[in-house]
């Protein structure tokens, strides 16, 4: 019994040593990312895959880290779970440092736990479910702030700012992060004393809203503002149906409403009088550097907040890498646990001891005919447990 213990201990020592040798000895530093670059998430994922390959290009131009180049494996999630199952073992076959990409709580439950199963870190890019790291476990960090945070932030502008008294809520059923979302409003909301006077719901991959605003519109009165919590690929469709029907109360939104879709799909008269919570202001002056290089790469300004989200997350783990003094996946996770000050196009992260969800500050943001403009910098002054 010993010498079989003995034997099995060597055998795993013998292993780790094979995979650290293999990792520090590699001709670059690899590093996975994972994205949604087609399906309902593409909007969001795409602008953060751009993200890490302006990082990459600074990083190497820069000369890398550890004496080496920076590699990057990307792979297509499709926004499917099962594929992103798959893709994120796929990438961990490649002998990668960490894992970054995803901006989704439901997209980041399929990926991470093969990464957990393996020790290597995942960095989310856009998740921001404040439960999420815990249910995956130690291997799991989220680079963005979570919803209870930007949720609180939304419920105190919209209590304090746009002085809404009661409010409509309307949710994708499906969807972990739409859920949280409105959950978390709703508990800031009514403890500032505002009213819910109703939720409504719908299901991910519903194209007629008609319904549930039908309802709506029945009530006596309609409620100072509309919280409606959807993710990326909806919203501009719904919110084209609530103007078409003649509504025009302020509508009140997550960071899921960072898209271009936003303002394509429901159009200019439409996207007016909506505003949302997000993780950076593109015209702010800290975040010009980083537009300008972006344009200068791709041709054009940065789509959204996520692209900023992409290059911080990559950044951040260039700087664990770093931080470690070597490629090994277990001495990165311990130095990104440990990251404090880093400062970030979308603000400074710092993890604290045995917590893997930052807390950073919110951005107010105003869709006035169809434009994006900063309102203001929050840090909401009570935030909901997770």
């Amino acid at each position: 019994m010993r010498k079989g213990i003995s034997f099995f201990t060597m055998a795993l020592a013998m292993a780790g040593l094979f995979l650290f040798t293999a990792v520090a000895g590699a001709d670059t530093v690899k590093i996975g990312v994972v994205e949604n670059l087609t399906g309902s998430q593409a909007s969001l994922d795409q602008p953060s895959l751009n993200g890490v390959k302006l990082a990459l290009k600074e990083i190497n131009d820069a000369g890398g880290v550890l004496g080496k180049k920076v590699e990057i494996i990307v792979r297509d999630g499709k926004s499917d779970p099962a594929t992103l199952a798959t893709v994120t073992e796929e990438i961990l076959g490649k002998g990668v440092s960490a894992l970054t990409g995803l901006s989704d709580t439901t997209m980041v439950l399929a990926a991470a736990p093969a990464a957990q199963r393996a020790g290597v870190a995942f960095v989310s890019s856009g998740a921001t479910s404040p439960a999420l790291p815990n249910e995956v476990g130690n291997c799991l960090f989220l680079e963005p702030f979570g919803d209870n945070v930007q949720a609180a932030a939304a419920a105190e502008y919209a209590y304090n700012d746009l002085r809404a008294r009661s409010v409509w809520v309307l949710y994708d059923k499906a969807m972990d992060y739409t859920y949280l979302l409105q959950r978390y409003f709703c508990d800031r909301f009514g403890g500032l004393g505002g009213a819910i006077i109703s939720k409504a719901t719908y299901q991910t991959g519903d194209t007629d809203f008609r319904a549930q605003i039908t309802s709506l519109k029945s009530k006596k009165a309609l409620p100072d503002i509309l919280f409606i919590s959807s993710g990326p690929d909806d919203i501009g469709t719904i919110v084209k149906q609530v103007r078409d029907m003649g509504i025009k109360t302020p509508i009140v939104g997550g960071d899921g409403y960072d898209t271009p879709l936003l303002a394509k799909v429901a159009g200019p008269a439409a996207a007016t009088d909506v505003y949302f919570t997000t993780h950076v202001a593109l015209d702010s002056q800290g975040a010009r550097p980083f537009v300008n290089s972006y344009k200068k790469m791709f041709g054009h300004g940065p789509e959204n907040g996520f692209a900023a989200l992409g290059y911080d997350a990559f950044k951040l783990i260039v700087n664990a890498v770093k931080n470690a003094g070597t490629a090994d996946p277990q001495a990165v996770r311990k130095a990104l646990a440990a990251t404090k000050g880093f400062k970030g196009v979308t603000g400074t992260i710092n993890y604290p001891k045995g917590i893997r969800v930052p807390q950073k500050s919110v951005t107010i943001i105003e869709v006035e005919k169809g434009k994006f403009i900063f309102v203001k910098q929050v840090m909401p002054s009570e935030i909901p447990a997770p």
